[in-house]
């Protein structure tokens, strides 16, 4: 089968769309390499994802990218600043082709609020903490975030925000007081008891404790109305008014610690593991897995340790844990992580404040992965109750086996096994074949030699074999497999072929079953299963197909050749001036070069005749 980069996508975007919640979060677009091609937030998730898949009524840039996506992987979060945080940092980490990425990229930038003036002042900071007194809030995701923030707290609570030598030489009242943006400490048109009240509104909000500053505006707006003072009282419901109107910031970073959350969900003897990554108090994003369990009932609290043990085997240990559930041996399993990282470890579950907020995102995640597990699972159940009927089969499959040849022009060609079980794919037992020694682009060949090299190795092995084995092509290729399994002696496998249908429209796809074709219905659900084993082998055999094809076009023949070394094939370049003049050469011309022997030569002259 010949790569053609425009093969249709295979990401059933209308099932995943079904699982996504209508929360704030993240979303990371991968493609068939599992390379992240964009980050995006969003307020509601559902809405904005679905966005994506709306065909012709998205730009061609957009749709440039969303015919590449292969997987889509959502982060919950509790606020859309927590989610504008987090896709800033997983922009800095991964650089998606699809965004736009910051030039700057020298730190994060916060808030500061200074502490030692009888009149603070609100201004951005980019840089060291520890150099200038004050309080920080942040960090955020751009300078961006913090300038929208800057201009709304001038809306919400008037604080200067003016530079301190502006701020000195004031004889009366700038612009900013007259569009009621700043009270005017300069030329004392306010009182200091009442700025630092305004402070201290400032300084709440932006810790997040937005109902507090509403409470204590709704107290001096109902003071302003109980003395008859109606325009002020006006003022503050507008303030009280907006500040409803906008999500908290996330919270106040006063500290450099690298925390790791753990949070375990389970149901149906399947478990949910979600890893948040949090180091130098920014959320660098998460990871769900999912543990293979014992078959006896093992509790949520035993399998999320055990778990731990095993993921710091080969990674750095945060100096602080936290965990959605107590350990019965955390205290052993705390010193053994303090002995690997030489430091003292931390390990608690009963937290408070954000570090509470960042269990229950990781709850909240772990929880959402596991739900479209099992649905997953029952799915895929259902499917393959569905395959038995319409194939008319008298088992259940329990094992599938795909095969899929690759290449371009019969160039690097490359065949795939994909092996899919009553769960799903099973990616462990994946393969690839570098096809050789066959004449290019025989794909009947290609289809011979890898099930050979499979087959032998399962019956010398007396390794489990598939209940079905399916071909990506027609009679040819099925034919090749029937012919395969005989000479091996190999019974009670299924072979079944996949046609692709005309103008390669997945509606019209056939199956050859018992040598004769068999059309299933468009939206059964046995088929769309097929489909997607036929489509997984695919994109496994063009990914292994593309990664060789390169390789060889980087690299020299002459590397191909025994007994010659890097030192004896800068001599030959140096010698005749490139690859070219060295295979126009005669055995003798070589044997001149020093280094190399009538023999060498020889080999050399025959290996390059050969290309």
């Amino acid at each position: 089968m010949v790569d053609k980069s425009s093969e249709r996508n295979i990401f059933d975007s209308n099932a995943f769309l079904k699982t996504v919640p209508t929360k704030p979060g993240v979303y990371r677009m991968m493609d068939a390499n599992e390379q992240v091609l964009y980050v995006g937030k969003a307020k509601h998730l559902k809405n904005r994802v679905s966005s994506y898949f709306r065909g012709k009524h998205v730009n061609s840039r957009i749709w440039s990218m969303v015919k590449q996506i292969c997987d889509v992987q959502i982060t919950i979060t509790e606020t859309e600043a927590e989610a504008l945080l987090l896709e800033s940092n997983l922009i800095k980490k991964h650089r998606p082709r699809y965004n736009v990425l910051l030039r700057d990229d020298k730190s994060y930038p916060y808030i500061r609020i200074s502490t030692r003036q009888d009149f603070p002042r609100v201004s951005f900071h980019r840089g060291s903490r520890t150099k200038q007194n004050g309080e920080y809030f942040g960090p955020y995701p751009s300078a961006g975030a913090v300038r929208e923030t800057l201009s709304l707290l001038k809306k919400l609570f008037r604080v200067r925000q003016c530079q301190d030598s502006y701020y000195a030489n004031r004889s009366r009242p700038c612009l900013e007081y007259q569009i009621k943006r700043c009270t005017a400490p300069c030329t004392q048109e306010i009182t200091q008891e009442n700025y630092a009240k305004s402070v201290k509104q400032t300084v709440n909000f932006l810790q997040g404790k937005s109902k507090q500053v509403m409470d204590d505006m709704v107290r001096q707006m109902d003071h302003y109305s109980t003395a008859l003072r109606f325009e002020q009282a006006a003022e503050v419901r507008d303030q009280i008014e907006q500040l409803r109107q906008i999500s908290q910031q996330q919270y106040v970073s006063g500290g450099q610690g690298n925390v790791d959350v753990f949070a375990i969900q389970m149901a149906s003897n399947v478990a949910s593991v979600q890893v948040q990554t949090i180091r130098g108090g920014n959320n660098l994003g998460n990871k769900n897995y999912f543990p293979r369990l014992p078959p006896s009932d093992e509790a949520e609290s035993s399998v999320l340790e055990s778990f731990i043990a095993q993921y710091y085997l080969n990674r750095d240990v945060p100096n602080e844990i936290l965990l959605s559930h107590a350990l019965d041996n955390d205290d052993t399993l705390q010193e053994m992580l303090t002995l690997k990282s030489a430091q003292k470890i931390s390990i608690v579950h009963r937290v408070r404040g954000e570090r509470a907020r960042w269990i229950s995102m990781a709850i909240t995640n772990a929880l959402h992965s596991l739900q479209i597990e099992l649905a997953s699972k029952a799915g895929m159940q259902k499917r393959l109750y569905t395959l038995q009927e319409e194939l008319s089969l008298d088992y259940i499959p329990s094992r599938m086996e795909c095969y899929d040849i690759s290449h371009t022009m019969g160039e690097a060609t490359v065949a795939s096994c994909v092996v899919f079980g009553i769960e799903g794919p099973i990616k462990a037992d994946y393969r690839r074949f570098n096809i050789k020694d066959i004449t290019p682009g025989d794909d009947y060949a290609a289809m011979q030699q890898v099930l050979t090299r499979r087959f032998e190795r399962l019956v010398k092995e007396e390794a489990k074999l598939p209940d079905i084995l399916f071909i990506d092509g027609g009679k040819g290729q099925v034919s090749q497999a029937y012919e395969v399994l005989e000479s091996l002696q190999v019974t009670g496998v299924d072979i079944i072929g996949v046609v692709k249908g005309e103008g390669r429209k997945a509606e019209f796809d056939n199956l050859i079953v018992d040598k004769r074709k068999v059309a299933l219905p468009p939206h059964s659900s046995a088929m769309h299963l097929v489909q997607q084993i036929r489509d997984e082998a695919h994109r496994f055999a063009i990914t292994g197909h593309r990664q060789r094809r390169q390789k060889a076009r980087t690299s020299s023949p002459l590397e191909e050749i025994a007994g010659l070394g890097p030192k004896r094939r800068q001599s030959l370049l140096k010698q005749f001036g490139g690859l070219r003049a060295i295979a126009g050469a005669n055995v003798d011309e070589l044997a001149k070069v020093q280094g190399i022997s009538r023999s060498l030569a020889q080999k050399i002259y025959d290996h390059l005749k050969q290309q």
